[in-house]
């Protein structure tokens, strides 16, 4: 039973489902930047590239005669080095470093912004001289602890 409730207590701390809310919007984010990256970005590049997709280029190694698309080169089991996939898969990781990168430097901006204004904002003092023998004491001191001087309000 004690197992249980450790494990709720470890679950239900803020840090834990903040943890989690990240890596379902992360997925979620992954799934759109593939598909930026492999349906508009892609075939751009590959038009650009001599025609097809960029992620659908390979380079045949075998003696056999090339079947003629990605898809068939896979399924016939032959030496090929699917360079195009690969290209799409690294494009992809950019992109989510990038905007990962984009993320960060927007929110320690916000932070040192709030920091910023934090500072601005002088803190109330806290201590105060007795004016007997010079030693800080509380600013809500009426005697000092350390000469027991009656001190004088103000």
């Amino acid at each position: 039973m004690g197992l249980i409730k450790e494990f709720k207590e470890f679950a239900m701390k803020g840090n834990v489902i903040d943890m989690a809310v990240g890596i379902i919007i992360g997925g979620a984010f992954g799934k759109i930047v593939s598909s930026m990256v492999g349906d508009i970005i892609m075939p751009v590049v590959g038009s650009l590239s001599g025609g097809g997709s960029l992620g659908s280029k390979y380079l045949w190694l075998s003696e056999k005669p090339d079947p003629g698309n990605l898809e068939l080169v896979r399924a016939s089991k032959e030496a090929y080095v699917a360079w195009g996939p690969f290209a799409q898969t690294t494009l992809d990781f950019v992109i989510v470093a990038f905007a990962i990168f984009m993320m960060i430097k927007a929110m320690n901006k916000a932070r040192s912004f709030v920091d910023r204004e934090e500072k601005k904002a002088p803190a109330a003092p806290t201590t105060k001289t007795c004016e007997f023998c010079q030693s800080q004491i509380s600013i809500k001191a009426t005697r000092c602890p350390h000469c027991t001087s009656q001190l004088t309000t103000g």
